[in-house]
């Protein structure tokens, strides 16, 4: 039997020997954005790398999504290694689709290079044969909550249940076979090659309705209900609510207005605004989600407009497994030297695999290859080794520490393991965030 160090070697050696085509998947996904659940180049790009393996994969899971597997042929937990085939609608960066708008201002596609690159790599090394258990590669779409109404009428049509790629997963059963989860995402604010937080917030979408009624703005205002005023007022009520908020929850929520009225010359008969509720647990945003219920409807009620309140279901807080953490972090020690990896804490962004992190152990840690603020304009991949190539190595290595020996270290993760949420639990407090509630004016 090898040891696992002469079998991280096989994997990294497999890894760069092909590592120009690594960095050529990460940045031909680049230059062909797709919003989520429209990734079709891209699934057709993981499917044909997929079949060069020769590995049986799905396709069409949740709409975009695509799952294959190797196994090693010994009885053994499964550990899933994931990357995310969405991107986000960024209009002015440089390398935006001209008439989506759509743009990798995220990193997505270097995880899917690190997905491709770690299938090829455990499998092409024959490194799997030595292993106890399976290996599946999943490529989730649509982990950018983005594009409501286009989600919200594929669910219309029961297209989806879910407006997000990994609960959709969850709900169509494609997470039932997995035991462990893992994924790494791309960084640029790091003084280290990579960090694990110990977690991160969640959140909930408001997408709310103020309803007025129009008037002539300059001749009889008096007469009409504005509701940008309505709006106005609520907005100016939720950040008056920030001293009620602990500090331990982090809670963060970031309204934009995306009707303010029709014409200067009427008084706004309709004003939308939509906003995410994030904090760092569930009980913490439920808390928040009714305080700002209050201020939206106290706006409302001052000038005797009417609005709708729509909540949707978006990421749970996301929750990293430190035993896989460790196995991780030194595998980025052996990769780039002491004192390279960086872990704790807690960030205020969101993720899905934070809903994955509720049923199983996860780990999603970041690797530096970036810079340029992320989700804007400036973000650009300027390190393809240790963006594209790295990551590749670090889940390949990572599955050997889970997989050797019997599998005895997931074995035992998952021993340890408690899941905040059963399956059915998870789901039903998803379905139960759905809610659409409408206060009318007073007469």
């Amino acid at each position: 039997m090898l040891s696992k160090s002469d079998l991280k070697q096989r994997v990294c050696h497999a890894i760069d020997a092909q590592r120009d085509d690594i960095i050529s998947i990460g940045d031909t996904i680049l230059r062909n954005p797709e919003t989520g659940f429209n990734e079709h180049k891209t699934t057709r790009l993981v499917l044909d790398e997929f079949e060069k393996l020769g590995l049986p994969s799905e396709s069409g899971l949740a709409v975009t999504g695509v799952k294959s597997r190797l196994t090693s042929g010994r009885k053994g937990p499964t550990v899933a290694i994931l990357g995310e085939l969405d991107s986000l609608v960024v209009s002015e960066h440089p390398l935006a689709d001209p008439i989506t708008g759509a743009a990798h201002a995220c990193g997505h596609n270097a995880q899917i290079a690190g997905l491709v690159g770690a299938a090829r790599a455990l499998k092409v090394s024959g490194v799997i044969s030595e292993l106890s258990g399976e290996v599946v590669f999943l490529a989730v779409p649509a982990e950018e909550f983005i594009e409501i109404e286009d989600r919200k009428a594929r669910r219309a049509s029961n297209e989806l249940e879910f407006l997000l790629g990994k609960s959709e997963l969850v709900a169509k059963n494609h997470f039932d076979d997995i035991d462990m989860a893992m994924m790494i995402h791309t960084i640029a604010d790091s003084k280290t090659r990579s960090i694990l937080v110990d977690s991160s917030n969640g959140a909930v979408i408001k997408r709310v309705k103020f309803k007025g009624r129009a008037a002539h703005a300059g001749a009889i205002p008096q007469l009409g209900i504005n509701a940008l005023n309505a709006a106005t007022i609520a907005l100016m009520s939720i950040g008056l609510q920030r001293e009620t908020f602990w500090e331990k929850d982090t809670i963060r929520i970031h309204p934009i207005i995306t009707k303010g009225g029709d014409a200067v010359s009427v008084v706004p008969s309709e004003v939308c605004v939509e906003t995410f509720i994030r904090g760092a647990s569930t009980a913490a945003i439920l808390d928040a989600n009714e305080k700002v219920n209050r201020c939206l409807r106290a706006g409302a009620m001052a000038v005797g407009a009417e609005v709708e309140i729509e909540t949707i279901p978006g990421y749970l807080p996301q929750i990293n497994n430190p035993e896989m953490g460790s196995l991780f972090g030194e595998n980025v020690d052996m990769l780039f030297g002491p004192g390279q990896f960086a872990s704790g804490g807690h960030r205020t962004s969101s993720t899905d695999m934070g809903d994955i992190a509720h049923l199983m152990p996860v780990i999603h840690p970041y690797v530096l290859g970036a810079k340029g603020l992320i989700h804007g304009e400036t973000w650009q991949i300027d390190d393809s080794e240790n963006a594209y190539v790295s990551p590749a190595k670090l889940l390949a290595m990572t599955v050997i520490d889970l997989l050797y020996d019997g599998a005895e270290q997931a074995q035992r993760i998952l021993k340890n393991y408690v899941a905040p949420m059963s399956k059915s639990d998870y789901l039903e407090y998803q379905r139960r965030l759905f809610s659409t509630e409408t206060y009318l004016a007073e007469p």
